[in-house]
């Protein structure tokens, strides 16, 4: 049965609701402008919880703007720059399944459409309310048969569509719900990424904090393995909030604690600790997700780097103390997963990564002993697997592999590399 995939266009496909931003625009210079503005996200927000009707909510904003042509085109230019990240670094799935993506809006062809063509999603597959301008170019209102500017609207248009096969949908608002709420969808996914809306978030069938996320539950492709904002990032003592604000921003699960509380210990999987903070042996051998330690102050006389090494955690410090590494150290640890760049690394050895697209990157850490990286070319060749590019260093304990492979790989080759003697971790980085 052929799937769909309904996705939202405010908030959702893009970081900001489009009608705030274009009055933003168009009233600059007005000289009440702030009280407007105000006027206009209070009527998107009543709408986007249910607290008023759509049609209600967009006639308002609409008659508030006093938009045109010209404002339009600034409009497009700043949402080209504010897409969702997530959806931004997902561009291969858009193409790949043109003909299954629709963007379901209460928003405007006018602004939406060549914003998310951008993405090879088919102009066909854009469902969204239409402007009408007066002989000079201004909007002075909306098509008000259209189903999407009424309240329900895209309940109505599905019901118009007659789909046949399975629906998913995701947004960030009432009117998305309203699709899983009317039976017409499989599965409502409320996302999260640039706006939680509380009262959604709570009927929803899951709530996906990133378009990564969403991929993932749905064994859809994506570009990272493993979605960021299931990675756990344990933040521990006064550590600074630019510095905490840095990785939040990056999509990592974040819990701020005073202490190393036991509960995290398993499932931790990056660690930030304030200058002064000391990590125990023991909590540090149980934590077998940990990948990398960012510690803001000398680490050496409050941790184990030796048991970093043994254990394969990445660990990143500042020996000098200098208050401008505050979001020094988070960088380096979130290139780290990101990218796998283990640059200015205390403990491994260092290497800064080229991005290359189109390409599989999967990393290798293994005691440094001869042999280790014949036998992981060893699998790739009995697999039939093309490298695109291929990255080792070592220091006296260690070895880093990475290596770029450009196909689809069988899951029994990550076996098979994690079998492979003397190795500490493996993982797959996108």
């Amino acid at each position: 049965m052929k799937n769909y995939y309904i996705i939202d266009f405010d908030s959702t496909f893009t970081q900001v609701e489009a009608l705030d931003e274009l009055a933003r625009i168009s009233l600059k210079n007005h000289p009440e402008r702030e009280a407007i503005y105000q006027k206009i996200e209070d009527l998107t927000n009543a709408a986007m919880e249910g607290r008023l009707s759509f049609r209600e909510s967009l006639t308002g904003r609409v008659l508030l703007l006093e938009a045109n042509r010209d404002h339009l085109k600034q409009l497009v230019s700043r949402l080209k720059k504010k897409v969702s990240a997530s959806f931004s670094r997902n561009r291969t799935f858009f193409r790949k399944y043109a003909d299954e993506v629709l963007i379901v809006s209460g928003g405007f062809k006018e602004f939406i459409t060549p914003v998310v063509t951008a993405y090879g999603i088919k102009k066909e597959n854009i469902y969204a309310n239409t402007f009408v301008f007066n002989d000079e170019g201004k909007i002075i209102g909306y098509d008000d048969s259209n189903p999407l500017s009424d309240e329900g609207g895209k309940v109505k248009l599905l019901q118009q569509m007659n789909l046949t096969g399975n629906i998913y949908g995701i947004g960030d608002g009432h009117s998305d719900f309203q699709l899983k709420e009317s039976g017409l969808i499989k599965k409502f996914f409320a996302y999260t990424e640039n706006i939680e809306r509380k009262t959604v978030a709570a009927k929803a069938d899951h709530v996906a904090p990133s378009f990564d996320e969403f991929l993932y539950v749905n064994n859809l492709p994506r570009a990272i393995s493993y979605p960021k904002n299931r990675i756990l990032c344990l933040v521990i003592g006064d550590v600074p909030e630019e510095s905490i604000q840095l990785l939040k921003k990056d999509g990592f699960s974040i819990r701020h604690k005073a202490t190393f509380e036991e509960k995290y210990v398993p499932d931790v999987g990056m660690m930030l600790l304030a200058n002064g903070e000391k990590l125990e042996d023991e909590k540090l051998r149980r934590a077998v997700k940990l990948k990398t330690i960012g510690y803001l102050g000398n680490s050496k006389p409050n941790l184990s780097r030796q048991l970093c090494v043994e254990m394969g955690i990445v660990l990143f410090d500042d020996p000098k103390e200098n208050p401008r590494n505050r979001q020094f150290i988070p960088k380096r640890v979130a290139d780290f997963i990101n990218k796998g760049d283990t640059y200015m690394s205390a403990n491994f050895p260092n290497l800064q990564l080229p991005k290359i697209a189109k390409a599989h990157r999967l990393i290798h850490i293994h005691k440094n002993v001869p042999g280790i990286m014949a036998k992981i070319n060893q699998v790739f060749a009995q697999n039939h697997i093309n490298i695109v590019g291929q990255f080792l260093m070592t220091n006296p304990d260690i070895g880093y592999a990475i290596t770029d492979i450009n196909s689809e790989y069988d899951k029994k080759i990550l076996k098979e590399l994690k079998q492979i003697e003397h190795t500490i971790k493996f993982r797959i980085l996108y």
